[in-house]
């Protein structure tokens, strides 16, 4: 239940950042989703997906 906290707080961490240094920059990159067809969003979701669980497995395995 710990890892799962910490996870969601980090990229609660992450996100909130993101919008408060760069928010002109999320918006472009939110537009520039929008154009990508749905195949594309799908496969960059499961990129993301193994991704932040491929490094959640690697912190795990350092004893976070």
């Amino acid at each position: 239940m710990a890892t799962i906290l910490l996870a969601i707080g980090l990229v609660l961490l992450v996100e909130g950042l993101v919008w408060v240094l760069a928010p002109s920059i999320v918006e472009r990159l939110l537009e520039a989703m929008r154009d990508l067809p749905e195949p594309a969003r799908r496969q960059l979701g499961a990129l993301a997906l193994v991704t932040g669980l491929t490094l959640i497995w690697i912190a795990k395995q350092f004893g976070a």
